[in-house]
């Protein structure tokens, strides 16, 4: 299940957003082997769990969040911080979004590293950070619209949802997955979990300067500006 967009889009230019979109592209173009070739990268980029431990290696705690290990692995972390980042980025201003974002990618390795400290396989991604934003997101917009596109087996469809629930679904996957054989898949599932509760938390004072419940009752659990409206696909469905 993807989120394909939001129906609340900022409205101001969410320039940090954009930013962390660009470097995490040229990130992945560098470290690429068909592409940059600069594979060096990942060696002395990414974040390995026993390095930090032992005081080695603590520049890997920010820069593990802009390597990718593949074009589905950063399609889609950058989806999620597209479709989520920018209405936080409004509410928090430029500055105060990026010190949120980096905030929450530290957390989740603060998370990953705490569930595994003798862990030596390179880390690398920025899900931890992103799994922030989500947080942020839940607890500022639970009722906004998200666009998400499910595919079942053969089924794909499109349908909306309240934030709340593709949201909530999300953080139980994780969670679930922190603590079943799935962690072994190569996913920092704690990364993700922690990084999400911790974005609930750092968005908290944000919650409170506006006024807390009466923040939810003024905007609905939207964000605070009126919702767009999209107009239906003209492509005609096909019956199987």
């Amino acid at each position: 299940m993807f989120p394909i967009r939001d129906h609340n889009p900022s409205e101001r230019t969410p320039y940090i957003r954009n930013l962390l979109i660009f470097l995490n592209l040229v990130m992945f173009v560098l470290t690429m082997p068909w592409a940059g070739g600069m594979t060096a990268l990942w060696e002395d980029l990414a974040l390995y769990p026993v390095a930090v431990t032992n005081g080695a290696n603590l520049w890997g705690l920010v820069t593990h969040m802009f390597l990718h290990a593949g074009i589905l692995h950063i399609a889609g972390n950058m989806l999620f911080l597209w479709v989520f980042g920018d209405n936080l980025e409004d509410q928090m201003g430029h500055l105060g979004f990026l010190v949120f974002y980096l905030a929450c990618g530290l957390a989740a390795a603060g998370a990953q590293i705490a569930a595994n400290p003798s862990d030596g396989i390179p880390m690398v991604g920025a899900s931890g950070a992103i799994a922030g934003v989500m947080g942020g997101y839940l607890l500022l917009f639970p009722k906004a619209k998200v666009d998400v596109l499910a595919i079942i087996i053969i089924v794909i469809k499109i349908f909306t949802i309240p934030a709340w629930v593709m949201l909530g679904l999300w953080f139980l996957f994780q969670v679930f997955g922190s603590f079943s054989l799935m962690g072994d898949d190569g996913v920092a599932y704690w990364a993700h979990a922690g990084g999400f509760v911790a974005g609930i938390v750092l968005a908290a004072p944000v919650l409170m300067r506006r006024g807390g419940r009466s923040f939810w009752d003024r905007t609905h659990g939207h964000p605070p500006h009126p919702a767009v409206k999209y107009n239906r696909s003209r492509i005609p469905q096909v019956r199987r």
